[in-house]
């Protein structure tokens, strides 16, 4: 099977105005497989489509690869629905209203669709779906049962977490809290850049990736980034091939848990010491404030972010500018605005 990633606004790479400079970022586009349903196609049980504002935001800035698992095992649309069904201690997919057992199905599908992808950075699927779900499906006691025992994940969804332990998945239920789609979001571009990385082959590029991201590593682990800054020195010494693989599976893994909220502010209040003496009174304090009503979950990350890296163009500071931590996605994906509060 031959799984096409579906490009939007241009291939390869989403470049920003000329007019921001060339201290500004341009991002690798991610290969991100979607639920058909989050916006590409009416194909819900029910015969409708999910109008989910981020999803269709986020379909303009990387290459999709849409699959919609319950018409490709030829369910139909529109049709019965299926559940997950747990007796003896045996996990069913099945469809009460007929009675049919899909699981075989399923599970053949997923292990064809998942083997055929090639290189992915992530995953957007569909919530609380008995085939998509990754960690709030109802499951049952039979086909009939009106109350379900709790809760799991879906017949494909929980393929792809078994196969793809190092990428971001997520449902689009779940990234209606602000803190988990900027960690979605970024691990999302981060991998697609190292792919880039690994695409080009070069060692010196794998050294320049570290230190770019040797700020985002801080956020999240600075044990990790200690551990990947060894690796990224050894470049020339050894096999390209190996420390390659040895870097992403460190990267991944670094990047796998949302940061603290406290790791994130020291390394704002690091990058404030390159700008600060260019700084008014009254400025450093509106950021120092803004990053309280950060810590308390009363604004999101994007917006720190965002001045810090005003002040990097105002003041030409090169060398913070080429630090993705302040712009690890695209700009026209940070949230301003409806912000809710970050998961502690």
């Amino acid at each position: 099977m031959s799984i096409a990633f579906v490009p939007k606004r241009g291939q390869g790479t989403v470049a920003l105005p000329p007019s921001a400079g060339a201290l500004m970022r341009t991002f690798v586009k991610p290969r991100a497989v979607f639920s058909k349903c989050l916006g590409f196609a009416a194909c819900r049980y029910d015969g409708a489509i999910v109008a989910d504002e981020f999803a269709s935001r986020l379909r303009a800035h990387v290459a999709a690869a849409p699959v919609c698992p319950e018409m490709e095992i030829g369910l139909g649309c529109p049709r019965d629905p299926i559940r997950v069904v747990r007796r003896g201690g045996r996990v069913r997919l099945v469809q009460p209203a007929t009675g049919r057992d899909v699981s075989g199905e399923m599970v053949a599908f997923a292990s064809r669709f998942l083997a055929s992808l090639g290189e992915v950075d992530g995953f957007l699927l569909k919530a609380r779906s008995p085939s998509c779900g990754i960690t709030d499906v109802k499951v049952y006691g039979g086909p009939g049962a009106e109350a379900p025992l709790g809760a799991g994940s879906g017949f494909f969804g929980g393929a792809v977490l078994r196969r793809f332990t190092d990428l971001p998945v997520e449902d689009e239920g779940r990234l209606n809290n602000i803190a988990l789609r900027e960690h979605f979001l970024t691990r999302l571009f981060a991998m697609a850049s190292l792919r880039g990385v690994g695409r080009r082959g070069g060692m010196r590029d794998l050294a320049a990736f570290h230190a770019a991201n040797e700020w985002l590593l801080a956020a999240y682990s600075r044990s990790r980034m200690r551990e990947l800054g060894r690796l990224a020195a050894c470049a020339g010494r050894r096999p390209s091939a190996n420390l390659s693989a040895a870097y992403r599976r460190g990267f991944a893994r670094a990047l796998a848990r949302p940061p603290r909220t406290t790791s994130i502010i020291n390394v704002l209040m690091h990058a404030l010491r390159y700008v600060s003496a260019g700084l008014k009174a009254g400025e450093k304090a509106f950021f120092l404030d803004l990053l309280e009503k950060y810590r308390a979950g009363k604004a999101p990350l994007s917006a720190a972010l965002t001045l810090v890296r005003s002040w990097g163009v105002r003041f030409e500071v090169a060398c913070l500018m080429q630090q993705t931590f302040l712009e690890p996605y695209p700009e026209a994906l940070a949230e301003t605005f409806a912000f809710r509060a970050p998961a502690r």
